[in-house]
């Protein structure tokens, strides 16, 4: 910069830049968050004080589902979890969630007994909301977690100077800030990020090569919520050629290792076992599997064919 003799004026501070340029505060807060490696702490904890503020809005009937579902695990022995009928919303998503309900029932009843009254149908008190969002919000931890194992996938090498330019940063606001799981579990009312993160943590564990863990881990998602099972296909064709086949870089059939494959079947069975087991053994199959969990009349008419494929799957 010249004065009106001519002269030129330097600044004191060499290194610092005009405004609007990459030493804007916003940039700045930015780089220093980027430093310090706390921008995916501050994501998260953002998304989480904005989900709070949700928690007075409007919610649909899949409240009054969750509320009657903590009410059945609650009251009635497991033999009758899927047979009680009270309400015309039954339960009707696969057993580990069915116990998800019942751990969940067990803190409830320290918020307000009343919402785990089986004929207390359409049930509402403030204490009772506070509950039922509160649980969303903190489950939604887990989420949290499997992002955070899911950028530490991304290669670090091909990143940008500006955060906002950096793989992981990018990853880490279209999952944490995912409006569409903002609306149905945080407005709506579901479970969605809880079962969410379960997913994604399966796939981080197959990039990081623990095949074994991120296969249990999908398994144990297809008995929380059934209408997963559209993602087997994939998880079966990648497991088959990135684990059960020994070889790098190709398909050799003299390096398909049955050993492999035992293991994967084993996980599949015990867990299957473990989720379905105590149902089977307390009815006939006969009975559980035309009056029980796989009648699901709202869950046919929500997941359609994934509910048969699934019941077809665990048959």
């Amino acid at each position: 910069m010249r004065t009106a003799h001519g002269h030129r004026l330097y600044s004191p501070y060499p290194h610092a830049q005009r405004p609007g340029s990459d030493g804007t505060p916003g940039m700045a807060a930015f780089g220093l968050a980027a430093g310090s490696g706390h921008w995916f702490s501050a994501l998260a904890l953002g998304v989480t004080l904005l989900k709070c503020l949700l928690i007075p809005t409007y919610h649909s009937t899949d409240f009054e589902v969750h509320r009657n579902w903590l009410a059945i695990t609650h009251n009635l022995p497991i033999s009758q979890w899927y047979y009680e009928a009270t309400s015309e919303w039954t339960l009707d998503y696969p057993p580990f969630f069915a116990w998800f309900e019942y751990a969940l029932s067990h803190i409830a009843k320290y918020f307000d007994q009343e919402m785990l009254d089986i004929h207390n149908l359409n049930y509402y008190s403030s204490r009772t909301l506070l509950f039922q969002r509160f649980s969303v919000i903190l489950t939604d931890a887990l989420f949290v977690y499997a992002v955070h194992e899911c950028c530490k996938c991304i290669d670090g090498k091909r990143t940008g100077k500006d955060l906002t330019e950096k793989p992981k940063f990018v990853l880490s606001v279209l999952l944490l800030w995912n409006f569409g799981l903002l609306i149905v579990d945080h407005i709506h009312f579901q479970y969605n990020g809880f079962l969410s993160g379960l997913l994604l943590l399966s796939i981080a564990r197959l990039f990081q090569k623990r095949h074994i863990e991120g296969a249990f881990l999908f398994a144990v998602l297809l008995h929380f919520k059934h209408i997963y099972l559209y993602v087997a296909p994939a998880y079966g064709i990648y497991l088959l050629r990135s684990y059960c086949f020994t070889a790098n870089g190709s398909v050799r059939w003299d390096s398909f290792s049955i050993v492999r494959v035992t293991a994967l079947a084993l996980i599949v069975f015990l867990v299957s076992a473990l989720s379905l087991g105590p149902f089977l053994a307390l009815s006939s199959p006969d009975s559980f599997l035309s009056r029980g969990a796989f009648a699901m009349p709202t869950g046919l008419q929500t997941s359609g064919p994934c509910t048969v494929l699934w019941t077809k799957h665990c048959v």
